[in-house]
């Protein structure tokens, strides 16, 4: 069981994926926020049904699992929607990766949260020990998002700008991986970390 927990958080296109490989590379459980959030809205899961009812029951398909194109496109229409499908899903995924990360047979666990900063920080996870941010460059995320997504330079921009700033994350973060293109540096990094958070979980 896993009682010391580190958030990891980063802006998009900054490599989180990358730097949470490499801890699973050394043995470190991962709790995953996008994979809880599509776990809590399974068919017959409460959640769900709580969608079901609120959104109405055209938002499933005829197999009983969520319709997520069209639920997407009602809420991201309205607001006060959008606001009212993340009061029934966050506290569920929040709950789900709570029991994930005590569950993780790991001296340590991680719980990948892409949007800590904008979903309320640490008043929202207040069991997240330590908060690691992986952080690059946005002259380096916008790169990477137009080769990754085969985008524009403007889109690019619009999607790291609807997101919280550099500099708000930097301010939730108590460790910061900077993610700048250099692979042996950033192992070098993950592995000191690894160090230093098993010393802290007494592992």
């Amino acid at each position: 069981m896993s009682r010391y927990v580190v958030g990891l958080t980063g802006g998009i296109a900054a490599g989180k994926s990358e730097v949470t490989r490499r801890f699973e590379a050394l043995g470190i459980v991962v709790a995953d926020a996008d994979l809880a959030a599509r776990a809590v809205v399974e068919a017959g899961s409460p959640a769900l049904a709580q969608i079901a009812a609120r959104f109405g029951a055209g938002m499933l398909l005829p197999d009983g699992q969520l319709d997520r194109a069209r639920l997407r496109a009602h809420v991201f229409a309205d607001p006060a929607e959008r606001a009212a499908l993340e009061a029934i899903t966050h506290p569920a995924i929040r709950r789900l990766m709570q029991q994930q990360c005590e569950q993780a047979l790991s001296p340590y666990a991680i719980a990948a949260i892409p949007l800590l900063t904008e979903v309320g920080g640490r008043k929202a996870y207040p069991w997240l020990d330590r908060v690691l941010l992986v952080d690059a460059p946005e002259g380096v995320q916008h790169a990477r998002l137009m080769q990754r997504d085969g985008i524009d330079a403007a889109l690019a921009d619009r999607m790291i700008a609807a997101q919280a700033s550099r500099i708000q994350r930097q301010a939730l973060a108590d460790d910061v991986v900077v993610n700048d293109g250099q692979p042996d540096d950033l192992q070098a990094q993950v592995e000191h970390l690894h160090a230093q958070y098993l010393g802290l979980a007494g592992g």
